[in-house]
């Protein structure tokens, strides 16, 4: 089938080629987000590939219908991005890779912790300097300490794993729970009674409607003061506003991001050379207690194989006619 790869970088290509050389689809390789301004690129392909910052609104997904398409093949877990009542209506199939490696974002969320902990960032910088003082340094250890995931679905359940690993008291809140999280020696609670008692809080749920902002100036005032926010998950989960100023008020310890809620005029891209527009972020990267890494707890070796091997493995079920098991549908 012909299909036009939106929001493609170099490491896409090169897994998705490598996949493809099995699947034998014709692959068209565009490097800009697809949106209401690009959509036109997509006129006579079959299917869409897109990924997490691209837009597929109801506008969008008329254009692609009308354009030809009749699957758009989400290169990730979430589709939030997705109008999937309008993709119905305009009769296009939506699919995603549901998982591709959790260890991967799960080690990326450990890495944040351990470096904003240790003050990596800062001490690598003093000693490029010639300054070897400690002073500024002190960290803790994570051992006996608790740690709350919020969100135990596959990442999270890694998390927990890795955070018991290091002698962690784990609390965890989801709405679904999970036997092989109670099974690490996690304990479900509130999300007030998680936010009040972890020393560390980490974000592996979806962005929803009730998920939405679920770190906001309510919920900050009650994480414990010192107390760090790791967010591997998706922007919309934190009220970026209000993450600064618990920061500011020293309420909040340490934050750690690889998602932003805005992040689409901004990640995957090299905008070294221009000045940022977005005063919310650049203020966000003032505070030397604050490591934000742009989307990249995904990027290893083995989760790019994965995401390019069941995102053509769907396109050829698609093809075959054959179900589509990572078929994502509008709520009834």
């Amino acid at each position: 089938m012909r299909v036009a790869v939106f929001s493609t970088r170099a490491y896409d290509r090169a897994h998705l080629d490598r996949a493809n050389g099995r699947a034998g689809h014709a692959l068209a390789y565009f490097d800009v987000h697809l949106d209401a301004a690009t959509s036109q690129l997509a006129h006579g392909f079959e299917v869409v590939s897109a990924f997490v910052n691209d837009r597929l609104d109801a506008a969008v997904l008329r254009a692609l219908a009308q354009g030809g398409t009749r699957l758009v093949a989400l290169r990730c877990a979430g589709f939030n991005q997705v109008d999937l009542a309008a993709a119905a209506d305009a009769g296009i199939r939506v699919v995603r890779v549901p998982a591709y490696s959790p260890h991967a974002v799960a080690e990326h969320t450990i890495a944040l912790i351990l470096a904003l902990n240790r003050h990596i960032p800062r001490a690598v910088a003093r000693v490029r300097d010639g300054n070897f003082a400690l002073d500024g340094l002190v960290g803790f250890d994570l051992y006996g300490k608790t740690a709350g995931v919020v969100g135990t679905g596959k990442i999270g359940e890694v998390v927990v794993r890795l955070l018991a690993g290091f002698g962690c008291r784990v609390l965890v809140h989801d709405p679904f729970e999970s036997p092989a999280v109670t099974a690490l020696g996690a304990t479900y609670t509130t999300l007030e009674t998680l936010l009040a008692e972890s020393r560390v809080v980490t974000l592996h749920c979806p962005l929803t409607p009730d998920t939405h902002h679920v770190m906001n100036a309510d919920a900050f005032a009650l994480l414990r003061k010192g107390s760090m926010l790791i967010n591997t998950s998706r922007g919309g989960l934190v009220d970026t506003r209000a993450a600064i100023a618990a920061l500011k008020s020293g309420h909040l310890g340490a934050l750690g991001i690889d998602v932003y809620e805005e992040e689409a005029a901004l990640f995957f891209e090299d905008l070294s050379g221009t000045v940022l527009r977005d005063d919310v972020f650049a203020r966000l990267l003032t505070f030397p207690n604050v490591i934000v890494t742009a989307h990249q707890a995904f990027l290893t070796t083995e989760a790019l194989t994965a995401i390019a091997e069941t995102t053509l493995a769907s396109i050829t079920a698609f093809a075959a006619n054959q179900p589509l098991a990572n078929e994502v549908r509008a709520s009834a």
